[in-house]
C-alpha cells in the first residue's frame, strides 16, 4: 500500500508525540542489537520548540517518522540524530525523505557546519551518499566529550573505548561544506562498490567483536580484552582535498 507523507519542521504543536517517538527509538535500537544516545521526551520537545527537528505524518494525520538536529564543538559539527520511522511505514522510502528534509534544515540553519553521522546500516549509508556524505575515519568527527558520552548507552561502548574512540561497529560519514564531492559522485561511488562495502562491514564487525567473544569464553578469566592493531588513522595536510574512501575506515582495527 502506497502512502503519501507530509514532512514538516517540528514545532511546539507536535510535543504530544515526544513520548511515542522516544519509545519507538528505544524499541528499534533493541531490535537491531545496537544502541543510541537515549533521549527523554523533554529533550525531544525542546528540539521541537527550537525548530531543530522534522516530523512526518500520513495524510490522515498518523505519526510516521522523526529526526532532529544536534550541534557539537560550538556549532562546528552538526549531527542529524534519532532518525526513526514507525514500523508500519518502513520500506516505504520515508526514511530517505526525512533524511533529505533534515539535511536541508541543517544546511540552512548551520551553513558552515560539518554534518556527520554514525551508522551500522547499509541502507542509511546509501541515503547519506545520495546527499553528498563521504565515509571518514573517527578522527575526522567531533571530539566533543558530550557527543561521545552519548555512546555509553550503546551495547558496543566497550568496543569503542577499547579502540580509543578510533573505530567501532558504526561507519562514520561526513558532509563538509568546504570540501566535498557532489552528491552525484558520492552516490555513484556507493552504487559501484555497495557489495564490497557490505562485505567490508561484515569483516569489520567480526574483527572488532572477536576479542570480546574470546574474552567471554567459558574458562577465560584473564579480565583482558584484545586490542589488535594500533588504531592509528592517517591524516592529510590542512586544506588539502581529501579523497575519502570507505576502505580506510574499515582497516583502522
Amino acid at each position: 500500500m502506497e502512502h503519501n507523507f507530509k514532512i514538516l519542521i517540528a514545532d511546539a504543536t507536535h510535543q504530544d508525540f515526544a513520548k511515542i517517538i522516544c519509545d519507538e527509538m528505544e524499541s528499534s535500537a533493541m531490535a537491531r542489537g545496537t544502541g543510541i544516545a537515549k533521549r527523554s521526551p523533554d529533550y525531544i520537545q525542546q528540539k521541537m520548540r527550537e525548530g531543530k527537528a522534522v516530523i512526518a505524518f500520513t495524510e490522515d494525520g498518523i505519526w510516521a517518522g522523526f529526526c532532529y538536529i544536534e550541534t557539537w564543538s560550538h556549532g562546528e559539527y552538526v549531527a542529524n540524530s534519532g532518525l526513526i520511522v514507525s514500523p508500519q511505514f518502513r520500506k516505504s522510502g520515508l526514511a530517505k525523505q526525512i533524511k533529505k528534509k533534515i539535511f536541508e534544515l541543517s544546511r540552512k540553519t548551520y551553513p558552515e557546519a560539518k554534518i556527520f553521522g554514525l551508522t551500522t546500516g547499509l541502507a542509511v549509508m546509501k541515503i547519506n551518499s545520495e546527499l553528498g556524505y563521504e565515509p571518514v575515519t573517527y578522527s575526522e568527527l567531533t571530539q566533543d566529550e558530550n557527543f561521545w558520552a552519548g555512546c555509553k548507552s550503546c551495547v558496543n561502548y566497550e568496543i569503542l573505548m577499547s579502540k580509543e574512540r578510533k573505530n567501532c561497529m558504526c561507519t562514520a560519514m561526513l558532509y563538509d561544506p568546504k570540501d566535498h564531492y557532489e552528491p552525484e559522485e558520492t552516490q555513484q561511488d556507493f552504487t559501484k562498490h555497495s557489495k564490497l562495502y557490505e562485505r567490508f562491514m561484515r569483516i569489520k564487525q567480526w574483527k572488532l567483536l572477536a576479542p570480546f567473544l574470546k574474552h567471554h569464553e567459558p574458562g577465560n578469566n584473564s579480565g583482558k580484552s584484545g586490542n589488535g592493531g594500533s588504531g592509528k588513522s592517517g591524516g592529510t595536510p590542512e586544506g588539502a582535498k581529501r579523497h575519502r574512501s570507505l576502505f580506510h575506515s574499515f582497516f583502522n582495527f
